[in-house]
This record gives C-alpha cells, sequence and structure tokens, in this order.
C-alpha cells in the first residue's frame, strides 16, 4: 500500500484530504498520514443549510465534524473547516430546485463533486495544495498524458457514477486512497485501527439534507400543487397527488394507490399530472433509446460505438450502442429497455474498466 500512494505523490509537496466523519475518508486519511505525515491537511466542507432547515430536524454537521476531530486529533494531522454553503445552495441546490420544477429528475451529487468538492474548494485553497484526496471508490491512471477514470475495485461501492463530470484539470489533482479496496477490507481496516467511526453506517440520500426528509424539503421550497395520478394509456384517474415534484420516474412507493404494484412512467408538468402504469403493463413503457444533448468527455470521446451505460448509481450497467444525433448530441440505443429512465438523470458511459463520461438525459 505505501509503494502505491508514494509513486502517485511522487514530488507532491502538499496534499489536502477531504474528510466527512465517515470511514471512508477516514481511512484514507490514515493511509496517507503513515506515508505523509507533514504534508497533509484534513478539510471538512460545511455545505449543511443549518440556518435554513433547523426547524425541520436535526443538525448532522455537528456529529461529522466531531468525529473528524477526533480522527485528525489521533493522527496528528492539522484540520481545517471550509464554509461552502453559498456556493452549495446557488450552484446544487438551486439546480435541483429547478430540475424539480421542470419535471426532471436532478442528480445533485453528481453537480456537488463537479461544482463544489473538485472545483469551489479547489478555487478556495488550491493555490496551497497540489493534490485533493478523498475516500470515493474509484481509481486513476495515467496515459499518453492523459488521467483516465477507472471503477472501484468494490463494484457495488463504486462511485464513478457520481465523478463521470469531472474534467481533467480537476481529475489530475485527484487522489482516491482505498480506491483499490473493498468495503468490508476498509471497515476491517478501520476496526483494527481502532477508528472511533469505525461501525458508523454509510450515508445515506442526499448529502446536504442530513436526516430532513426529503419530502419535507422540496415542500419547503416548492410548497403543494395537488395533481391527478393518472394510469397512463388509458387516462383512468386514480388518485391524487401533492405536486409532481415528489415523484420520480420509476418510482414505486408512496402512491397511496390500491391494486398494485405501480409505478410512475412519466409526468406532465403542463398538465400537471403523475402518470403511472401497473406492474402487469411496465413492459410497455420500457425506453430502448435515449438522448444526451451535451455529452462530457473525462480524457477523450470514445472510439468504440459499442460500450456500456449506467442510468442511475449502482452496481447494473446495460450494453448500448451509440451515434451522433443532431447538434453534437449523443444517441444512445440500449440493448435492455429501462422503465426507469427521466429527463435529467445521468447516462455515464462505460468502456470497460473506464468510465468515459456522459451527460444528462434529454
Amino acid at each position: 500500500m505505501p509503494g502505491r500512494i508514494q509513486a502517485t505523490l511522487s514530488g507532491v509537496t502538499r496534499v489536502a484530504v477531504l474528510t466527512s466523519g465517515g470511514v471512508d475518508s477516514s481511512v484514507a486519511l490514515c493511509r496517507l498520514a503513515e506515508t505523509h505525515r507533514g504534508r497533509l491537511t484534513a478539510f471538512y466542507i460545511k455545505i449543511w443549510l443549518e440556518d435554513e432547515l433547523a426547524f425541520m430536524g436535526s443538525c448532522p454537521w455537528e456529529e461529522d465534524l466531531e468525529l473528524v476531530r477526533a480522527v485528525c486529533a489521533s493522527l496528528s494531522v492539522p484540520l481545517e473547516v471550509v464554509s461552502l454553503q453559498r456556493e452549495y445552495l446557488e450552484q446544487v441546490v438551486g439546480y435541483a430546485l429547478s430540475e424539480l420544477r421542470a419535471g426532471r429528475t436532478p442528480s445533485p451529487d453528481v453537480l456537488c463533486n463537479r461544482r463544489i468538492k473538485f472545483a469551489a474548494f479547489l478555487d478556495r485553497v488550491g493555490r496551497d495544495f497540489e493534490v485533493v484526496a478523498s475516500g470515493h471508490y474509484a481509481r486513476t491512471e495515467v496515459r499518453s498524458g492523459r488521467t483516465h477514470l477507472l471503477r472501484g475495485a468494490d463494484p457495488v461501492k463504486d462511485q464513478t457514477y457520481f465523478l463521470s463530470q469531472l474534467d481533467q484539470t480537476q481529475l489530475e489533482r485527484c487522489l482516491f486512497p482505498i480506491g483499490h479496496l473493498h468495503k468490508a477490507e476498509v471497515r476491517a481496516e478501520a476496526l483494527e485501527r481502532g477508528l472511533v467511526n469505525a461501525g458508523r453506517p454509510d450515508s445515506q440520500g442526499i448529502c446536504f439534507l442530513g436526516r430532513v426528509p426529503y419530502d419535507a424539503f422540496i415542500a419547503h421550497h416548492l410548497g403543494e400543487r395537488p395533481g391527478d395520478i393518472v394510469e397512463a394509456g388509458s387516462g383512468a384517474v386514480l388518485g391524487r397527488h401533492r405536486g409532481y415534484w415528489f415523484h420520480t420516474v420509476g418510482q414505486r412507493r408512496g402512491l397511496g394507490l390500491s391494486g398494485g404494484p405501480w409505478y410512475v412512467v412519466g409526468k406532465d408538468v403542463e398538465g400537471n399530472r403523475v402518470l403511472v402504469a401497473h406492474a402487469s403493463e411496465l413492459e410497455r413503457h420500457r425506453h430502448r433509446s435515449l438522448t444526451v444533448p451535451r455529452p462530457h468527455w473525462i480524457a477523450d470521446p470514445p472510439s468504440r460505438t459499442r460500450l456500456e451505460v449506467r442510468i442511475r448509481h449502482g452496481e447494473r450497467t446495460t450494453p448500448c450502442t451509440l451515434s451522433e444525433g443532431a447538434g453534437g448530441a449523443l444517441e444512445l440505443e440500449l440493448e435492455d429497455g429501462d422503465a426507469g429512465i427521466a429527463p435529467g438523470q445521468f447516462a455515464v458511459l462505460y468502456d470497460g474498466q473506464e468510465c468515459l463520461g456522459g451527460g444528462a438525459i434529454g
């Protein structure tokens, strides 16, 4: 392990390590501290919007920061807290609310990495650090002067989907010390090192919400706009919804309909309707083609037209065929249909182990 990181950091004098209070970033920090003590500064990025959301629930950032401080103290690594709340509100929360209002499905964690962790943070402190390390399950490889993003060794925890919008100037400064490990190995190492957060569960949901219910956050910003839940095809009204922005394509739970299971297959924004289909009819609503209007490539555009695509974070990928559409758009033809494809989701493309990039679905 020391050889792997030592080779990556050869000649580097200062490393910024992003810490969150979780076990992954803590183990990443421990590994770096073994070989680069004196060259590390840990950073906790404060994005929690406590002033705005405190009335909805408890503030998890205080607990997170307490754990970060404990880990850093045990390693004698200096810690700094950087507040990027304003940037996060404008560039990530604003984007998410705009997408929801338009009837689309946002991916705030993708934008958080591109605009906050490896952009606004670098703008704030980047001039003092050559490398930014994090606990992401991902790997990098330099070939012919270009930095390529590779899947994490753990196929279940792989986080390249969330890193798929990084560019070369960002990725070439990234270091992922645990990307070659499986989660079970990280947990075991945290226990062996006696880390205070070794048994802490993985965070779930959107990072800035903490323990605030997602629907409560949406209602606070967008309010409610009751409308009909309609069966796609027949047009039969099956129930009512509080606002189409509370629902997303592919959703099954929370519809309050009898005789199911029912799935959301579309939204009529103008008519304020949520369209659903019964599980027995879901096959008819599988999409086998999609368009990415503005594709982003991490290193270089793909040289092959036969690749794999990931529509949402998770282990599953689908074989697909690429073609060029109008205005530089990317057309994808899927080998297997998917009834959960929604405008705004990110389609992320892979060539074997390499994450090539992708973009929001039109």
